[in-house]
């Protein structure tokens, strides 16, 4: 296979030598490894397209793979998810699925290699004191009494172990390497735990699971992987990843490399706050549109193609850093302006009367459904006498600079004609502002000879008579600090939730057209944001609408700045 000379980040550009030096004989073999405790989120999308198209630029092979040695946070509703979730992201394992669980019974013979080597050993020592013999970053560990057993004996338990003889937690295998290493992950690190819990897949067969830096490189090593690309935190794990290797003596041995993991402001990646958030009915389960999770983006609305766009923008990289939420929601934009239907929806519903309107006559104007995309065509709209605008387009005493609609002032209605506010009707009781009576002028229906009038405001609007009613949720950052992620207390997270993450509407009025609206489409309602329906609780006759990213684009405001 000839190496990619155009490709730029750093481990193309060690898979390209490992190419033309012939190391693994012209392979490139990746593989996604999710732990199946919880949904991914947009992190694992990076991970997901690097591996999955790192494959594809190389005419490699990419496997998924299922970490599945830890029973006791594991479930199948898992798995299923991020199986779909791969699958909606556009990457295709074919007939390459596999679970570390496949590999059980030879990972237990690589240990009782091991141990046979004089190179693993049981040791009878709880969690808490095994930490306390470990030592720490300035201090030497101390050598476990047990690890001087002698292989038969070693053997013996270990083979007891796996019978079920001993309780949970009352013995472990370790490696025996070296307990006075600089590096922690190699001071004889646990192998093997006892622990009854029933296995997805396996069910009750096993009563001890390999731990994750044992089960790894042995289950890259059992595919055939030859570059195995991991997140930055596992850096220092390097090392005890080929020790396994080379201490086997293992031949054509997979290579770890590091990338940096992505963090991204206003957002928690550490699945186990995601888990509590989802327990503590914080959010509305794993796939709440509030939600870093790929479910809940894809149930926002967020298409696959914006979140490949995002991941191929960052980049990757060597070193740590975070982010900026706003160039995701810039990616989601870019791909939405281009593909997003053009509609009219009012989110909070004022009455407009045009008292010199016909009471009779509905008109039906066109409209453009995209003018980025002339190809989505034109639709009809009906217009007549009562209509619906915002009530934040209404000012009865507004300040200067306010263009839209006012006593005795004139605006555009979008696709339509202008008007003029002519009177203000209120409740008697709460002196609420209930209705606007206005007048319109034919002449300047848009299209027409003269309806090309200027006026400053123009503002979208909906038939009262044709309008549909609809639910809408807008939605904002769940968390209020832009660095969630850097709060080290366990509840502390709480203080930094969003109260008004999430806003429903429930008495929108939208254009008679959506009420036909699909799954597959995304519409930009005008001046409001992009949306979707939402794909679990909308029905046919209850339109459910989720904002899937407001207007604004700080980000490219500041891009252009700096150009």
């Amino acid at each position: 296979m000839a190496a990619n000379t155009g490709s730029t980040n750093f481990i193309h550009a060690i898979i390209n030598e490992d190419l033309r030096t012939g190391y693994y004989g012209g392979r490139v073999h990746t593989r996604f490894p999710p732990e199946p405790n919880g949904y991914l989120h947009i992190g694992h999308a990076k991970s997901i397209c690097l591996n999955f198209g790192t494959a594809a630029l190389y005419n490699g092979l990419c496997n998924l793979r299922f970490d599945d040695t830890n029973p006791s946070k594991e479930e199948v509703e898992f798995v299923e998810s991020i199986k779909e979730d791969v699958r909606w992201l556009g990457f295709d394992w074919e007939d390459r699925l596999y679970y570390a669980s496949d590999y059980f019974e030879q990972l237990y013979e690589f240990a009782v290699q091991l141990i046979k080597l004089g190179r693993a050993y049981v040791c009878d020592l709880s969690a808490e004191e095994i930490r306390e013999y470990r030592g720490t970053l300035t201090q030497p560990g101390r050598n476990s009494p047990y690890r001087d057993r002698s292989v038969e004996e070693n053997l013996d338990l270990f083979r007891r172990m796996r019978d079920g003889e001993f309780e949970d937690g009352s013995r472990v295998l370790r490696a025996k390497i070296d307990m006075a290493s600089p590096n922690l992950n190699l001071r004889d690190p646990v192998m093997y735990r006892i622990m009854r819990q029933t296995h997805h897949r396996t069910g009750d067969k096993w009563c001890i699971y390999p731990m994750y830096d044992f089960a790894h490189p042995l289950s890259d090593y059992l595919e055939g992987i030859t570059h195995s690309i991991c997140t930055l935190e596992f850096e220092d794990h390097r090392p005890l990843y080929n020790w396994y290797l080379e201490t086997l003596g293992l031949e054509n041995r997979p290579k770890q490399i590091e990338f940096a993991r992505l963090n991204l402001t206003h957002t928690v990646m550490s699945k186990r706050i995601l888990r509590q958030l989802v327990e503590e009915g914080i959010v509305n389960g794993w796939d709440d549109p509030r939600m870093p999770t790929i479910s809940g983006l894809r149930r926002r609305g967020v298409t696959p193609a914006a979140i490949r766009d995002f991941c191929d923008r960052i980049g990757v990289a060597k070193s740590n850093s975070t982010v900026d939420i706003g160039l995701l929601e810039h990616c989601i934009r870019e791909d939405l302006n281009k593909n997003a239907y053009r509609v009219m929806a009012v989110l909070r519903p004022l009455k407009v009367v045009i008292e010199n309107y016909p009471e009779d006559l509905v008109e039906e104007l066109d409209a453009e459904n995209n003018p980025e995309n002339p190809e989505m065509g034109t639709r009809k709209i009906p217009f007549s006498r009562v209509l619906y605008i915002e009530q934040d387009d209404f000012l009865e005493d507004p300040p200067k600079k306010f263009f839209r609609l006012s006593p005795g002032k004139e605006v555009r209605l979008k696709h339509a004609y202008i008007i003029k506010c002519e009177r203000v009707i209120k409740d008697e009781k709460t002196g609420e502002i209930i209705e606007l009576r206005c007048t319109y002028d034919p002449t300047t229906k848009s299209g027409m000879e003269f309806g090309n009038r200027k006026v400053k405001g123009t503002l979208h609007w909906v038939s009262a008579r044709h309008a549909v009613k609809a639910e809408v949720r807008l939605f904002n950052h769940l968390f209020l600090d832009p660095y969630p992620d850097e709060e080290k207390d366990e509840q502390g997270y709480r203080a930094l939730i969003n109260p008004n993450s999430m806003e429903v509407l429930t008495s929108c009025m939208v254009e008679p057209g959506l009420a036909d609206a699909t799954l597959d489409k995304r519409y930009q309602f005008l001046r409001q944001g992009y949306f979707a329906l939402d794909p679990k609780d909308s029905s046919p006759g209850n339109l459910v609408f989720n904002r899937i990213v407001s207007l604004r684009d700080s980000w490219a405001k500041i891009r252009d700045s700096e150009n």
